[in-house]
């Protein structure tokens, strides 16, 4: 069956919305098959029998996981390989002698790209987006994009990176003259109080014969939609076959600021104008006003307002998911960190999809944006080390220009641990090349990258850590503040941070530090080398791959909310006889010492015997309950550590009061659970579409008798998912379950799972059923529209 694309005829038959610029999805119908297909490029290959998919597609998360992996525990011992993806569409009539060129956002990995038998290009980087033209190729009718992803040569990363063309593709038609890739940035060079001058620039390429006359109309749009300002250009020769630079300014009287609290954006709709009024191409463009800056001597500063980034590093994947992540897990993750008082995250180590950064504008989340994991020296035999001298200036190039019309992105990173440091000619000379090529796409952020060992390789004394806008550096936080008080003209960041209090009370004490970026806000697939199977993710996380938070997330909130934070905890300084705890605490990264803490009063051992409990508040005095009896109230600690009781256990509860003064600020409990008797279903949304991005949130737990989650139910559940609706995945965070993400059947950890469904495009409802043996089931009924 072949797939025509309809939708040219309807854009161009809509003159409301139809012009020489439009986005369109390219993302469903592709054919794929894995295993490397001789000719597979060819138009005319076979590939009837081939499998039905839409991108964003990540075919290795679907398993199975194998000990003997080539990826290693770094890729989570999930299968690579070679796999093809082929698209077969027509053109309308009315799209003939546009030009047409498809984006992709990214393909893992090695990516190469075919129209009608015709090679467009070669992409090593797997986590950059590019564009090729397709124009010169088309035919009317049965059109073929191939593309080959190949992931074969491992080990490639140090985590799990996916398989395939794993974020979105789209179409874009445009006429002979139009803005270039990403060609369009939008600066506000003058802040003056609520005045802001809003500067346009577009990159302008004429592919007709002969040169054009054009010039830029400019409608800037505020938050509520409404015109606000309005910028021309001067009319210019645009030569042929020429990139051309157009820019205007527009002033608005009364600019809404972007901002973490108030994260308003505004839109510039961009059109080229031609002789005589005709419209050439448009571009919109979503943007923020803010004035966003780094001091050396009292760190970042947002809108006038001194602000301590809190921030987590965060891998791209989704856990269950793959590597192709729809929005709704994103939203669900962003939301549950700035809950804890996160407002910063650094990508890493990559490039993320575009609609993660969309979202933190929307939401009000400060990035710091992260470009490569290496340069020339290997971390793995087969990583981006192969192909950093040709690309990095490409993909560095490209990356930049994607992402810098970003409000959310404060800051670029060029570099995570780069074992270069040790060849100093070279580092500074790349450092060079890569920031004059950072400053010429984006003049208005600083540099940084996050420095592995710098007084180990002397980075501080020999020229490196000044050459960045920032110095950035991990871990080893007394170490970066010496080297500030050494040289108190540098801006300093944590580029990446352990979970230990002590690392926080430096960055908290010291002014000139801008803040810190945890590592890591969540649990992620791979990197789990160094634990070996049967281990497939890292739990590093402030919450675990469902987003459960952590007893060091609920005490990191305490740090960093803004809002008032009182929860419980058990410190647990002996371990204990799990398949999970040991591998949780014995993480290859810095985390807080001690064997940890569990948030629940059911200890294995429910006879008396002493336990230590830890309150996470931030309210100025606590008071702890046991079984009602008050074990007395505690002052907030000066350097943020805990507040400890010990007790002899009992089974109860165990409550605590918050208070400021007299006022109770807040109260949090927990119980002893009795044995699980039933299964319960928490639908976390009411109604969900049928999109890739689409998904809701099904919490499964084992409850007792009064409805309490039980910590040690580890029964085996079985789901069905009927009606108008898909069981996408189902996974319940554990470092070492091989079940497959996509199977109905899961055992709960700590009494907990989650699944993930999505609507099928059919009205009516989805039922979602959960049993297990001597457990009574539950069900949960969720809308699709």
């Amino acid at each position: 069956m072949r797939f025509a694309l309809l939708f040219l005829a309807a854009l161009l038959s809509m003159s409301t919305v139809a012009h020489a610029g439009d986005v369109v999805p390219f993302d469903d119908g592709w054919r794929f098959a894995k295993g490397d297909i001789a000719r597979a490029e060819a138009t005319a290959a076979a590939d009837a029998g081939w499998q039905l998919v839409s991108t964003p597609h990540d075919w290795s998360i679907a398993g199975p996981f194998d000990e003997h992996a080539l990826a290693t525990g770094s890729g989570g011992f999930l299968p690579t390989g070679v796999a093809w993806y082929r698209k077969h569409f027509d053109l309308a009539p009315k799209a003939r002698g546009k030009r047409l060129f498809i984006e992709f956002d990214g393909v893992m990995d090695r990516s190469g790209v075919w129209i009608n038998g015709m090679h467009l290009g070669h992409r090593p980087n797997g986590y950059s987006s590019f564009r090729y033209e397709l124009t010169p190729f088309l035919k009317d009718r049965d059109n073929v994009v191939a593309v080959r992803a190949d992931t074969s040569a491992q080990p490639a990363s140090r985590w799990y990176a996916g398989s395939g063309i794993y974020r979105h593709v789209r179409l874009i038609v445009s006429g002979d003259v139009h803005i270039d890739t990403w060609g369009t940035r939008v600066t506000t060079p003058s802040l003056d109080g609520p005045r802001a001058t809003v500067k346009v620039e577009s990159s302008i390429l004429n592919e007709s014969a002969a040169p054009r006359i054009g010039r830029l109309e400019v409608a800037i749009l505020d938050p509520n939609g409404r015109t606000v300002g309005t910028a021309l250009s001067q009319p210019m020769s645009l030569p042929a076959q020429r990139v051309t630079k157009l820019s205007a300014e527009a002033v608005l009287a009364n600019a809404r600021r972007w901002d973490i609290k108030d994260p308003a954006l505004h839109r510039a709709i961009v059109r080229v104008v031609g002789e005589g009024g005709a419209e050439l191409n448009r571009d919109e463009v979503t943007f923020g006003i803010r004035d966003a800056r780094f001091e050396a001597a009292t760190g970042f500063w947002l809108n006038g307002r001194n602000i301590k980034l809190k921030g987590a590093a965060l891998h791209a994947d989704g856990g269950a998911l793959g590597m192709a992540v729809p929005l709704a897990f994103w939203e669900r993750r962003l939301r549950g960190l700035q809950k804890l008082g996160v407002n910063a995250i650094r990508t890493a180590h990559h490039p993320f999809s575009p609609e993660v950064l969309d979202l933190c504008d929307r939401l009000g989340i400060i990035v710091m944006d992260e470009a490569f994991d290496m340069w020339t020296v290997a971390k793995n035999p087969h990583d981006y080390h192969l192909f950093f001298t040709d690309w990095s200036s490409i993909d560095a190039r490209d990356f930049v220009r994607r992402d810098r019309n970003h409000p959310s992105v404060v800051i670029w990173s060029m570099g995570n641990e780069i074992h270069d440091t040790a060849y100093p000619v070279v580092t500074k000379s790349i450092i060079e090349s890569l920031k004059a090529i950072f400053h010429e796409e984006d003049p208005t952020r600083p540099v940084t990258m996050a420095l592995f060992r710098p007084n180990t390789t002397g980075d501080y004394q020999n020229g490196v850590a000044e050459l960045l806008d920032v110095v950035g550096q991990n871990y080893r936080e007394k170490e970066l503040a010496k080297a500030h008080a050494d040289k108190p003209t540098w801006k300093i960041v944590g580029t990446e941070n352990s979970k230990n209090r002590e690392s926080w009370l430096v960055v908290r004490d010291d002014p000139a530090y801008a803040g810190m970026f945890l590592w890591t806000g969540a649990d992620y697939l791979g990197e789990a080398d160094r634990s070996g199977w049967p281990a497939i993710s890292n739990p590093s996380g402030l919450v675990d791959r469902t987003d459960v938070v952590k007893p060091e997330g609920l005490e990191r909130a305490s740090w960093w909310s803004e809002a008032p934070v009182i929860s419980i905890a058990r410190r647990i300084t002996q371990r204990i006889d799990t398949s999970e705890l040991p591998t949780m605490v014995g993480v290859a990264m810095p985390q807080p010492k001690g064997a940890g803490a569990l948030a629940d009063w059911t200890p294995a051992d429910l006879s008396p015997h002493p336990e230590k409990v830890e309150v996470y508040s931030n309210a100025p005095e606590v008071e702890l309950f046991l079984n009602g009896k008050s074990l007395g109230r505690k002052p907030r600690n000066a350097d943020d550590r805990a507040r400890q009781w010990e007790t002899i256990f009992v089974p109860g509860s165990v409550r605590a009061l918050g208070y400021d003064g007299k006022r109770k600020v807040g109260e949090a409990v927990l119980r002893t659970a009795g044995p699980a008797i039933a299964l319960r279903l928490v639908s976390e949304s009411t109604s969900v579409g049928h999109g890739f991005d689409d998904l809701a949130f099904v919490r499964v737990e084992a409850v007792d008798a009064s409805g309490m989650v039980v910590p040690g139910a580890a029964d085996e559940v079985s789901l069905s998912v009927t009606g108008a609706g898909n069981l996408v995945a189902f996974d319940n965070g554990a470092v070492a379950d091989h079940t497959p993400f996509q199977s109905p059947i899961r055992k709960l950890k700590d009494g907990k799972a989650l699944a993930t469904v999505r609507g099928n495009g059919t009205n009516g409802s989805i039922q979602v059923t959960a049993s297990a043996p001597g457990l009574k089931s539950a069900s949960a009924r969720i809308a699709a529209r």
